[in-house]
């Protein structure tokens, strides 16, 4: 299978070294790799950037400079503007997932531009895109910084091209596996248990007798139900030893 069409993340103008770090950080979690820079306020290479990026170091080395978004983007059939107007030019409008749709099925090299922290893409670098990207977002509070708007658009490719390529090629849920404790062994639950009914016995807790033995299947089921792990067993029978301690001096 040939590997799919990456897109180039474009960052225009960008004026912190921490948010370029960011930014790199972003693509990396989703493979992408080819970052442009056109003029950053604070020049380049960047102090600032590199602890921000968090290890994504091959995206920051393989940065390339331009003093022009025309320049940073004139090897690319497919430019996409970031932003949430239009700023009077009329072109087709779509989403993450929908450029990340077009970035899979359209041959060519896809940039996708991103602005200033402050103030976003320019006119003018509008009018260099073929497409206006734009994320949905509550009207009240329409605050993206740039890294979030970058891993957004980088999920959405990502998804699905491994979407494409099928459950070999998933994304990672990382560490869930290694959080997931087995479930504790029924010698364990039952000293859960018979601990519980200890000490709910002296309190009346299963009278009236004829529905003790009744009483007691439901509190079986209640406590088997979960499915606990050693842990959490050890952690209750914890807890229920303080209580039968009862409070220190």
């Amino acid at each position: 299978m040939t590997e799919p069409e990456k897109p180039i993340i474009v960052l225009v103008r960008p004026q912190l070294g921490e948010n370029i770090g960011k930014a790199a950080r972003a693509m990396l979690n989703f493979g992408v790799t080819e970052m442009r820079i056109v003029e950053p306020r604070d020049g380049w290479p960047n102090p600032s950037a590199g602890p921000s990026a968090a290890g994504a170091d091959e995206v920051l080395d393989g940065a390339k400079i331009y003093a022009s978004t025309a320049e940073a983007v004139a090897d690319c059939e497919h430019v996409y503007a970031t932003t949430v107007r239009k700023r009077g030019v009329t072109k087709p409008v779509v989403g993450p997932g929908g450029a990340a749709a077009l970035i899979h099925s359209e041959p060519g090299r896809h940039a996708i531009l991103f602005g200033r922290e402050a103030s976003g893409l320019a006119t003018e670098d509008v009018a260099l895109a073929r497409y206006i990207l734009t994320v949905p977002i509550n009207p009240e509070f329409g605050s993206l910084n740039l890294a979030q708007a970058v891993i957004l658009t980088c999920y959405e490719w990502s998804k699905i091209g491994h979407e494409a390529a099928g459950a070999d090629s998933a994304l990672v849920q990382p560490t869930a596996e290694d959080e997931i404790l087995p479930p504790a062994p029924q010698n364990e639950l039952d000293g859960l248990i018979a601990h519980l009914e200890r000490m709910l016995e002296p309190s009346g807790y299963f009278l009236p007798e004829p529905r003790r033995a009744a009483t007691a299947r439901t509190l079986r089921s209640v406590l088997t139900r979960p499915g606990w792990n050693h842990l959490e067993v050890r952690t209750l029978r914890g807890v229920l030893s303080t209580l039968e301690r009862g409070p220190r001096d």
